[in-house]
């Protein structure tokens, strides 16, 4: 379904003005014609949990910016697809977006499996694109020069688990598992051969379907091997509260470290227990972290406070709402720059960032580097600590 926030038609100077010359000049209809944001999002399905989080801020920041005039008086018109985490529906939706819908620009989709069956087709329309999948191969500016990533790397991202589970929890055992889409498959495969590359025996690798109704197999084959600690790689929450839920059946004190969906408020209502949830430990990030004092950073303080009653954090993580709305600002702050929604002219425009200050963290971005997110701003929290979709540090961490 296509949801468009807000439509606006040409001006009556610019209507005026094409009927008096017989045609519509093309300076006319760009300064009028609506900004259409593509938004490839799986918002129902096993993996929508980050979908359903970014969403909201990306409503906002859509609302928020039409309600001040739009971008020097054009619209933003949201299209939105809800992809189910289904690569071919994704694939359909690209097409749809690009050659019948003509958006200007992309966001997503939301996880790495299907962004690995869309990123070549966007290539080949030079359709500006910005996503939050971490698979490393999905950037590259030689094959992709359109495609951009908001969030770190999964590469960033296994690089604070590894350093946790080894450096900090001490566990020189862990299992690592994740579930059977293209991300899960892709994530685990590189966790692996990371941690075995760092010393770290892998007792236990598996994919699991997201819908598997029990994983106590799987738990008890992880126990049996030793796992010091269990990393997990998926979007699913309900999966991953089987998986907590698994835990506390065998009276297992074992951690487990790894992906932020484990930390999403949605987990509360689907664990059996609330003590389940303990010993979770996810990717974090500065910007979403509260300080020793419990307080969070200014930029994202402020934010909060003035989405307090507009949006719902406390059943997502902050992180998906801030990145929704800084990418946003993202596409509205290159057409205003510019002057132009053209391709060339918003890619160009990103591809001149350095440490632009979006609610989320600083982005950088250059011709050669399309990995904006700072490594230095990734961290590691408590999963059961949120409060407004924020979250302690874990234990023994030090940003």
């Amino acid at each position: 379904m296509t949801l468009a926030l807000t439509r606006r038609g040409f001006t009556r100077g610019g209507v005026a003005l094409g009927l008096a010359s017989g045609t519509l000049a093309r300076p006319a209809i760009a300064a009028s014609e609506p900004i259409r944001i593509g938004w490839l999002a799986a918002l129902t399905g096993p993996s929508s949990t980050p979908a359903i989080g970014f969403d909201r801020g990306v409503r906002y920041a859509v609302d928020k910016i039409n309600a001040a005039g739009g971008v020097k008086g054009r619209m933003i018109e949201l299209v939105t697809r809800d992809t189910q985490g289904d690569p071919t529906k994704a694939v359909n939706a690209t097409q749809e977006m690009i050659s019948r819908l003509k958006v200007h620009a992309i966001w997503g989709p939301t996880n790495s499996g299907e962004s690995l069956a869309i990123t070549p087709i966007m290539a080949r329309f030079k359709m500006p694109n910005i996503h939050p999948c971490v698979v490393d191969s999905l950037i590259d500016p030689v094959k992709y020069p359109n495609a951009f990533r908001l969030a770190p790397s999964n590469g960033q991202w296994d690089d604070a688990v590894r350093n946790y589970c080894l450096k900090i929890a001490k566990a020189k055992q862990v299992a690592v598992v994740g579930d059977t889409t293209g991300y899960g498959t892709s994530a685990v495969a590189a966790s692996v051969v990371a941690f075995k590359k760092d010393g770290a025996e892998v007792v236990y690798q598996a994919q699991i379907d997201a819908t598997q109704p029990d994983v106590m197999p799987d738990m008890l084959r992880m126990k049996n091997g030793g796992a010091q600690a269990i990393v997990v790689w998926s979007v699913s929450a309900a999966m991953e509260a089987r998986l907590f839920d698994a835990r506390a059946t065998l009276h297992w004190d074992v951690p487990f470290v790894g992906h932020p969906a484990m930390g999403t408020g949605e987990i509360k209502g689907l664990v059996a227990k609330a003590e389940n949830w303990d010993k979770v430990y996810i990717i974090g990030y500065k910007s979403c972290s509260f300080d020793a004092s419990g307080k969070l950073p200014e930029r994202t303080q402020t934010f909060v406070d003035s989405v307090k009653g507009k949006i719902e954090l406390d059943d997502t993580s902050l992180w998906w709402v801030v990145s929704g709305v800084d990418v946003i600002n993202l596409v509205a702050k290159a057409v205003a720059e510019t002057g132009s929604s053209e391709a060339a002219d918003i890619i160009g425009y990103w591809n001149t960032l350095k440490d632009y200050p979006g609610l989320f963290g600083d982005y950088t971005y250059t011709p050669q580097q399309h990995n904006g997110y700072p490594t230095n701003e990734v961290v590691m929290s408590k999963a059961n600590s949120s409060r407004a979709g924020a979250f302690d540090l874990a234990p023994g961490y030090t940003a």
